[in-house]
């Protein structure tokens, strides 16, 4: 009982404090920033910035000052109830400007921090106070050519990838390029990882394939280099009538925009930088079949491939900027390919295709129906492409089978000078929605650097529309997704934090707890204008006067009525609950009226619900 009687007394004291210092407080509200303590993101604070008057005692003699701040953090211990978590505090120095860098001398909560802030601003001579804001650097990276980059910054064409690369870099995250291969490049090599060619080997005779082409071009089949050899070939070798072409390294500028190595004084930057890429080849001179492309599709998701070892690593998204004319339906081969790998949690993003054509219900010269294959897969993210200006590339499909657009025309990235196989190193700008697509994967490659649990292949694309940025000049009437993939706001969301998450809700109306209760008293906030579910990191901050915590069960209530309890009698020896809990509601739809309900279970003491604010 005695622990008990002890912190009634010292909230009866600590209500005395709240009085006398009540008629000063209106004085003081415009002397303490408070809206410093929201700015850096911090849970606990102990660094202030104060400033005395010029002419006043403590602004001109350090005992004075000492003197000043002793008695302010007095006060405040008292009022906080003393012992544990009375404060002490001290000066570190004088700034240029004459304010004064305070230290407490432990870690507060933003309510401690908010009344020691408001006792020394009670101090007449006192000319501000506020929370000594903790700041990072901006990342830009220092790449000589990421000024011609236009996809990744803020502009009409941009992704918001800068703001995005202050959260994650793609850290732990694997991306798979299905494609040309890749050649070496000192600006890509350091973020390649192993991967495999899955190129059947050309027939042993000189002879065309029936009904088809050479494609290895690398001497030999399946194996475990994925090098790409080049893809260039003469006049007539790829069909009656197909004239020649250089290669074009085609997977290499791929991979380029997906994880460049990037901040390193060289060439360019890569979307997720910090993802390591696995290169699957499956095209090679004139194209490539669709039967290794499966297999590639089923063994970069780390499912099982006959005469293929294991891929080690497996990807947590894969990109396919390749496509071509086939049957409106997606064809089985890929379907059950994709199927299988969204089933083991990877990520597909395809490009929508180049054919300033609808990408479903397309007609070829002949009239006959053109899909443009992976598309109309279904379980794929298809992209298409936008401009510097945030416009429709002109060449980009359209339509309804197209979920979100990203920077596709212009596009620097790496490559090679070599016409037919590889010779020296170097960047080019292609066009394309094969450009567009590397942007998107990078992005959902830094959505699930941070999620706190992956993301499937419909909650990425679910996730990746509700972020998009509105196209800033209208595709009228060929539509290509969502809008613009916004890198910087898929990141938050998938942090439970920014656009959208980062809304806080709070209710501040008080809630007498009654005493002796187990039913107790509930105040509720209602959200709405929301999609979605709540994150799985959801922030709950609870503001709790009371007498005793050892008496208060505190639990939050769902719209749908599900309870999860926050506090359950513990800190006998503390009062008052201030306190942030991180709370998993990844079940719980974000729309509706949310509860905080707090019961008292034992007799003596009271107290009320101050406050409360949810945060998703």
């Amino acid at each position: 009982m005695s622990a008990r009687s002890n912190s009634f007394t010292l909230l009866a004291a600590a209500t005395a404090l709240a009085i006398a210092a009540a008629s000063g407080s209106a004085l003081a509200a415009d002397r303490v920033d408070l809206s410093s303590l929201n700015v850096d993101g911090s849970q606990q604070f102990g660094r202030f910035v104060l400033k005395y008057r010029s002419g006043s005692a403590p602004r001109g003699d350090v005992a004075s000052f000492n003197k000043a701040i002793a008695g302010a953090a007095s006060a405040t211990s008292n009022r906080l109830g003393g012992g544990k978590r009375a404060v002490q505090l001290k000066r570190l120095r004088r700034t240029a400007g004459g304010a004064d860098v305070v230290l407490s001398s432990r870690a507060l909560s933003r309510d401690e921090a908010a009344a020691l802030m408001r006792q020394l601003a009670a101090d007449p001579a006192v000319e501000s106070v506020s929370n000594d804001i903790f700041m990072v650097p901006y990342f830009t990276p220092n790449d000589t050519n990421f000024n011609q980059q236009f996809g990744f910054g803020a502009g009409n064409g941009g992704i918001r990838a800068t703001t995005a690369w202050d959260v994650t870099k793609g850290e732990g995250t694997v991306v798979a390029v299905i494609d040309t291969g890749v050649v070496s490049h000192t600006d890509l090599n350091g973020n390649v990882i192993a991967g495999y060619d899955f190129i059947s080997g050309d027939p042993p005779d000189e002879g065309l394939p029936p009904g088809g082409f050479f494609v290895a071009n690398d001497g030999d089949g399946r194996d475990a280099n994925p090098a790409d050899p080049g893809n260039g070939f003469d006049a007539g070798q790829c069909g009656p009538g197909t004239a020649a072409r250089n290669s074009n390294w085609h997977g290499t500028h791929v991979a380029g925009t997906v994880a460049a190595v990037t901040n390193n004084t060289k060439g360019v930057a890569g979307t997720a930088h910090a993802a390591k890429i696995v290169p699957v080849r499956v095209l090679g001179r004139c194209g490539g079949y669709g039967s290794d492309i499966s297999d590639a599709i089923v063994w970069a998701s780390g499912g099982s491939v006959p005469g293929v070892p294991a891929n080690p690593n497996p990807a947590d998204v894969i990109n396919m900027s390749l496509g071509g004319s086939a049957p409106s339906a997606c064809p089985q081969i890929y379907k059950d390919a994709v199927v299988d790998a969204a089933a083991r949690g990877t990520i597909i993003v395809v490009a929508a295709g180049n054919s300033n054509a609808d990408s479903l219900t397309a007609l070829d010269r002949a009239g006959q129906p053109v899909g443009y294959t992976l598309t109309n897969c279904g379980t794929v993210i298809s992209v298409g492409s936008v401009t510097s200006s945030g416009a429709r590339s002109s060449f980009s499909n359209y339509g309804a089978g197209v979920d979100i657009a990203a920077p596709g025309s212009g596009i620097l990235s790496t490559s090679n000078n070599g016409t037919r196989g590889p010779t020296t190193e170097t960047y080019l700008s292609y066009d394309g929605t094969s450009m567009a697509a590397p942007h998107v994967a990078g992005v959902a490659a830094l959505v699930q650097s941070v999620a706190p649990t992956p993301l499937t292949q419909e909650q990425m694309r679910t996730l990746l529309k509700n972020t998009a940025r509105a196209f800033p000049v209208s595709p009228g009437t060929k539509p290509i997704g969502a809008g613009i993939v916004n890198a910087a706001a898929a990141v938050a969301a998938a942090q439970g934090t920014g656009n959208p998450g980062a809304q806080t809700y709070s209710n501040d109306t008080d809630a007498n707890i009654p005493d002796n209760n187990a039913t107790g008293v509930s105040t509720s906030i209602t959200v709405a204008g929301r999609t979605g579910n709540a994150p799985g990191n959801a922030q709950v901050t609870v503001g709790i006067v009371h007498t005793y915590q050892g008496d208060l069960i505190v639990d939050l209530i769902a719209p749908d009525g599900s309870v999860y309890n926050l506090h359950s009698r513990t800190g006998a020896d503390a009062d008052n609950i201030n306190q942030t809990y991180t709370v998993n509601l990844s079940s719980e739809a974000l729309n509706g009226t949310w509860k905080l309900r707090a019961a008292d279970r034992d007799a003596q003491d009271t107290g009320r619900i101050d406050s409360w604010s949810i945060k998703f």
